[in-house]
């Protein structure tokens, strides 16, 4: 949001300039990537966005923590400095992807072993501690593995000390690799249900999660 505004554009602005709807530059800017169809979606979409606002070299690799260089002199250098600078967002995005758990080598492996692709599965992703804005990031993560994102709301109580994948009836393998992908956090029935591809993730604090 702070890149927009340094620019002086409105979410409609920026939205045209992206090619993108204006609540989808919201979604970004808040850090909302589950509401997007796929991680892969999410990435183009990040990308445009990065570009429209015009990112050069140096703004970066400031945003990405790389050291600032010196404007290029030289017109070489000035194709060099946009080279890199190009590669420099994509390594941004990629990060930014990768801190949200995106990649999905670990569902083609489970996928191997006959559990039904992330795709397949829905998954509602709750509020268990009263902090919307991490659970909208590990919903975030979530839908980086390739799940589908069904709800993204608050639990029954704001008291959960920790963040758990809950399955219904024959989702107890589903729900063991969404932990895994999660950072090994606890799996848990619930006590009803005839859905075995739900899956119920219950955010706890951030500190609590692997």
């Amino acid at each position: 949001m702070s890149l927009r505004l340094q620019r002086k554009l409105t979410v409609e602005q920026a939205a045209k300039r992206a090619a993108l709807w204006p609540e989808q530059v919201e979604w970004l800017e808040e850090g909302r990537l589950y509401r997007f169809p796929g991680y892969e979606a999410a990435v183009l979409a990040l990308l445009r966005y990065a570009t429209s606002l015009g990112i050069d070299h140096r703004e970066a690799r400031r945003l990405s923590g790389m050291p600032v260089e010196p404007p290029a002199r030289r017109p070489v250098g000035q194709w060099v400095a946009a080279g890199a600078a190009t590669a420099v967002l994509v390594a941004v995005t990629l990060t930014f992807l990768v801190g949200l758990g995106g990649g999905t080598q670990s569902g083609g492996k489970s996928n191997a072993a006959g559990l039904a692709p992330p795709w397949k599965v829905s998954v509602d992703v709750l509020n268990g501690s009263g902090d919307i804005n991490y659970t909208r990031r590990v919903a975030s993560r979530v839908g980086s593995f390739g799940y589908r994102i069904a709800h993204v709301t608050r639990a029954n109580r704001f008291d959960y000390r920790d963040t758990a994948v809950y399955f219904e009836p024959g989702g107890g393998a589903l729900a063991q690799r969404l932990a895994a992908q999660l950072g090994n956090v606890q799996t848990r029935p619930l006590p009803a249900g005839k859905n075995a591809r739900r899956l119920v993730v219950i955010v706890g604090p951030a500190h609590a999660t692997g």
